[in-house]
């Protein structure tokens, strides 16, 4: 039996994804680098939120019994290892302050979590007692 999150912790949750994401975009509307760099961070940032989350619900359907391909999962966590990855590459040739390098990784790092944290508690606080049944059970 999975015990809902308390509205305290959703919240927080939620707080923290907005944080992180707020705090790196506006990181990358300030900063004095060229327009297709900033693309490349964002598009690393959407990327990693998408493959965490991704990855998040691969596993927790795995424990819940849910069948989940070997492909998907083994792609749920090498996108999320490749986007830890390519920011890190990203931030190591960058022409940046290592105050700055920081601030991008850590805020990135907290979106990650957060978002891992979200799409628990959303999972979570639907109540169910028992794994949700695949389409092929129900027919």
């Amino acid at each position: 039996m999975n015990q809902k999150p308390s509205i305290a912790f959703i919240a927080a949750s939620w707080a923290t994804l907005l944080t992180g994401i707020t705090a790196y975009i506006i990181g990358l509307w300030n900063a004095e680098m060229l327009l297709n760099e900033k693309g490349y961070y964002f598009t690393i940032l959407m990327y990693g939120l998408f493959s965490a989350i991704s990855l998040q619900k691969s596993v927790r359907d795995q424990l819940d019994g849910i069948p989940v391909t070997h492909i998907y999962y083994g792609l749920s966590w090498f996108s999320t290892i490749l986007a830890l990855v390519l920011l890190a590459v990203g931030l190591w040739n960058a022409d940046l302050l290592r105050s700055e390098k920081g601030f991008y990784a850590m805020s990135f790092l907290l979106s990650l979590f957060a978002a891992i944290a979200v799409q628990k508690n959303t999972r979570d606080s639907l109540g169910k007692d028992e794994p949700a049944k695949s389409i092929v059970e129900k027919y």
